[in-house]
C-alpha cells in the first residue's frame, strides 16, 4: 500500500543503513497511520554525480529524499506526524542533518490502486482485505519473515 522511494544525493548508503531507513519508515507508516506493517514497500536509488541540482548549479552536498505514495484518508496530524518521524528517522540512520532530509507524501485512493492482485481496501479495512491472501502469498510473507 505504502510506497517510499529513497533518492539519495552525493551520499552512499550501506546495506546497514538501507535495512535501519526501510524499517524507520515502515515503522514510522504504521505508527501514524494504524496501517499493518507489512503493506509498506521501500524502494533505493541514488542520484549519479552531477545530475541533482537545487537553485539551478549543480548540488554537491549530501541530500536523502523520501517520497511516499499512501491510501488517501489519513488526518493532515496523521500525515504531519508521518513526515516528521520519516525525516527526523531517516536523517538519523543516514547520518545527516534534518536540513538535508526531504520528505514528500502524496494521497491516491484506495480504489486507483491494485497490490497482491487486489483493489486496495479503505484505511482500516485492511485485516479483512488480508483474508483474500492465498496460502502461497502467506507462505511468502513466513519464509522472508513479514509478520501478517
Amino acid at each position: 500500500m505504502p510506497t517510499y522511494t529513497v533518492k539519495t544525493s552525493h551520499l552512499d548508503l550501506t546495506a546497514g543503513q538501507r535495512q535501519q531507513i526501510a524499517t524507520a519508515i515502515t515503522d514510522a507508516h504504521s505508527e501514524a497511520t494504524g496501517a499493518p506493517g507489512y503493506l509498506a514497500q521501500v524502494f533505493f536509488e541514488a542520484a549519479a554525480a552531477g545530475l541533482h541540482f537545487i537553485g539551478g548549479q549543480p548540488n554537491g552536498v549530501p541530500h536523502v529524499f523520501v517520497h511516499g505514495l499512501i491510501r488517501a484518508g489519513r488526518t493532515a496530524e496523521q500525515k504531519r506526524a508521518l513526515i516528521e518521524a520519516v525525516g527526523a528517522r531517516v536523517g538519523a540512520a543516514a547520518g545527516i542533518g534534518r536540513e538535508d532530509i526531504w520528505v514528500y507524501v502524496q494521497d491516491i485512493a484506495a480504489e486507483q490502486m491494485i497490490e497482491f492482485g487486489r483493489i486496495l481496501p479503505e484505511p482500516g479495512r485492511e485485516a479483512e482485505w488480508r483474508q483474500g491472501f492465498s496460502p502461497e502469498k502467506i507462505g511468502d510473507f513466513e519464509r522472508a519473515g513479514v509478520a501478517l
